[in-house]
């Protein structure tokens, strides 16, 4: 099915680790046909030449890291229509059209990121409270958010509840309510 965006269209994607963020923006972007952009510390990490586990150590007394992710994703954001996915994109992209939060617990986090990635469960759940313990406080720190307060969003999505392609129908849906996309 094709959809067709009624104005400009920007749209911002938000949720923890393993909430299903990245492959809910892909799957989003593609089935409107607007860019996607998802620029994360694992991508920055990559074009150091490092691993994530260094940019999130880095990142805790280096705050240009952060900076220059959140900045950089802005402003390919503003640039034209598209799904920003990203930790921050609800609150940094205050002028966006349309703001979802995707919520899973940290138990269905974990085991999203075992199942991905491989490893140690139980490391997997340690290092994933870390990031989230890190992020909370970085974001606090150089934006004054609080990523646990999101109730101003467009649409809260329980992700263990669905899949993702049920996710991007909901969100597809709520888009079409709005006249923000038709087909």
């Amino acid at each position: 099915m094709s959809y067709k965006i009624t104005n400009e269209l920007r749209i911002a994607i938000s949720g923890k680790s393993g909430c299903g963020n990245t492959t809910v923006s892909t799957l989003l972007s593609q089935k409107l046909n607007i860019k996607l952009i998802n620029y994360t510390f694992r991508q920055l990490a990559a074009e150091k030449g490092l691993t994530l586990a260094q940019v999130i150590e880095n990142a805790k007394t280096d705050d240009s890291y952060d900076e220059y992710v959140d900045n950089h994703q802005v402003e390919l954001a503003r640039a034209e229509n598209c799904v920003l996915g990203s930790r921050l994109a609800i609150w940094m992209l205050k002028e966006a059209d349309f703001k979802v939060y995707l919520f899973a617990s940290d138990e269905v986090r974990a085991n999203r990121v075992f199942e991905r990635e491989g490893g140690d469960l139980e490391e997997i759940k340690r290092f994933t409270s870390m990031r989230d313990s890190e992020d909370s406080r970085r974001y606090k720190k150089l934006y004054n958010i609080d990523n646990n307060e999101y109730g101003f969003v467009d649409l809260f999505i329980d992700t263990s509840k669905y899949n993702p392609e049920q996710i991007v129908e909901l969100i597809l849906s709520e888009l079409k309510k709005r006249n923000l996309i038709s087909e």
